[in-house]
């Protein structure tokens, strides 16, 4: 695993965007503080950049890099979540300008996963994680099922877990400064 940190970073650091194995589903990524990059991912969706992605972070102390207030509620349902959750935190900071929705939010999600931790940790940084398909197609449940549009199109493909089936993506929830939660998606 240690060769595929290493080859994604080199990547990660030279703008490029990577095809990798996330905790939930196959996910398209890149630095989360590149808006060069970002852009990169949209147009390889053929997704309007008005449509916010998610990132994903090391750690708890790595988000609060990246959001100006983690809410109490939030560190509870990061703390007692059993399956994968993505929140959306109000006032995002310190990211690419277009990845950040045009109400100043981000989605965020701490993931289960070795890979994706440790490059997020040697990268210092946030990834982009948004899933293997082109926009309004599904999402593919393994990594046969992604498209060769999508394959030949990211600068690297992450040789770990092609054999990985993936159920479903996280569950998806908002929480306001204030504590307000609400639940966008199961």
């Amino acid at each position: 695993m240690q060769n595929e940190i290493n080859k994604t970073l080199q990547i990660l650091k030279n703008g490029g965007i990577i095809l990798y194995p996330t905790d939930t589903v196959w996910g398209i990524g890149c630095d989360a503080t590149n808006p060069e990059a970002v852009k990169k991912v949209y147009n390889l969706k053929n997704r309007i950049d008005s449509k916010a992605l998610i990132c994903l972070v090391a750690d708890d102390r790595m988000l609060k890099q990246f959001v100006k207030v983690v809410p109490d509620t939030a560190l509870n349902i990061i703390d007692i979540a059993e399956k994968p959750t993505t929140i959306i935190y109000d006032d995002a900071k310190n990211l690419a300008h277009n990845l950040i929705a045009d109400d100043g939010s981000i989605a965020i999600r701490i993931p289960a996963d070795d890979f994706c931790y440790w490059v997020s940790r040697k990268l210092n940084g946030p990834l982009v994680s948004t899933s293997a398909n082109i926009s309004g197609a599904p999402t593919p449940k393994s990594f046969k099922e992604i498209s060769d549009e999508i394959l030949k199109g990211v600068d690297y493909v992450v040789n770990l877990q092609h054999e990985k089936i993936c159920n479903k993506p996280s569950s998806i929830i908002k929480i306001s400064n204030s504590n307000v939660v609400k639940i966008i998606r199961e």
